[in-house]
């Protein structure tokens, strides 16, 4: 039997099958990332853990049209005798324990929090310094995976990321020299990389976290500080690209995204597939093979390991 396929046309000089045009405008163009992002956040805010599951798909849906730049806002230096935060009853570390429970079971995103009155994280610069060493050595990606992985390690599984011994692990678990990461965090020049960001923040005008500043080309912008859903950030996208319609892409398989981000609760999964807590379980049997995943369960919710 022929294949056509394979056949070359003497007329058209093609091998293969001609498409019905002789010439065609094609388009291979990547829409320009105009707009600079900047994500002011810190390794110990709460609010940050209970966004994740939205602005991951913000950004696996829509980071084609902007760059995206996670700013270390210095949320917590050290305790000291006055309020920390009196606006949330925060005046020592035990006040932060309920608040962030309280986080936790509202977002679904877990948060043990007993760590705050057992062994307090006694200040957030040590890992946020960890952050901009990384990723002044090794870029933002893994840098912003480090990020993730203390948050873990903080509010799941109740580890003082404040802790050298512990960031050390975190940073060999990215394959990274976690010792000599960590002690060149803790030199002045890991401090003074710090500043920079708290400069920054500063100049971006952001007071609370998480806040996130969207800036055109012609340097105007929208502000948008606290926890918010999808829409309230695509829309706020639309305002400053000053345009009606975007093209979101599609969401990755599921697959891809454990493979890439290694973990996820529960609510991530269901905020990324549009998914009601009952489908989750059938959902994740359907798209990921058995055996390539571990399912486990932390503080009542489940997550979902590669």
């Amino acid at each position: 039997m022929k294949n056509n396929n394979m056949v070359c046309d003497l007329e058209t000089g093609v091998c293969g099958v001609a498409g019905d045009e002789e010439m065609e405008m094609i388009d291979f163009n990547q829409p320009k990332k105009s707009i600079e992002v900047y994500y002011v956040t810190d390794p110990i805010c709460s609010h940050c853990w209970a966004i994740e599951p939205v602005l991951r798909r913000f950004k696996e849906q829509y980071g084609h049209y902007f760059n995206f730049h996670p700013v270390m806002g210095g949320l917590l230096e050290k305790w000291h005798d006055g309020p920390i935060d009196p606006a949330n009853g925060i005046y020592k570390p035990a006040d932060v324990a309920p608040h962030w429970r309280e986080v936790g079971e509202h977002s679904r995103m877990p948060i043990d929090g007993s760590l705050m009155i057992d062994n307090p994280v006694q200040s957030s610069f040590p890992p946020s310094r960890v952050y901009k060493v990384i990723q002044k050595n090794h870029g933002e990606a893994l840098a912003y995976e480090f990020l993730r992985r203390a948050r873990e390690e903080l509010f799941a599984f109740n580890q003082n990321i404040a802790e050298l011994p512990v960031m050390v692990d975190i940073v060999n678990n990215l394959g990274l020299d976690g010792a000599a990461i960590v002690h060149e965090a803790e030199q002045p020049a890991g401090q003074q990389l710090l500043n920079e960001d708290f400069a920054l923040a500063r100049k971006l005008g952001a007071r609370g976290f998480p806040t996130i500043i969207m800036i055109n080309e012609e340097n105007k912008g929208v502000k948008m500080v606290g926890g918010r859903p999808l829409e309230y950030y695509v829309d706020g996208l639309k305002r400053v690209l000053n345009q009606e319609e975007m093209q979101p892409k599609p969401q990755p398989s599921l697959s891809s995204l454990l493979e890439k981000e290694k973990l996820l609760f529960a609510k991530e999964i269901e905020v990324m597939y549009d998914l009601e807590p009952s489908d989750l379980i059938a959902f994740v049997e359907k798209e990921l093979i058995r055996g390539s995943y571990q399912q486990k369960e932390i503080l009542g919710e489940l997550y979902f390991k590669k």
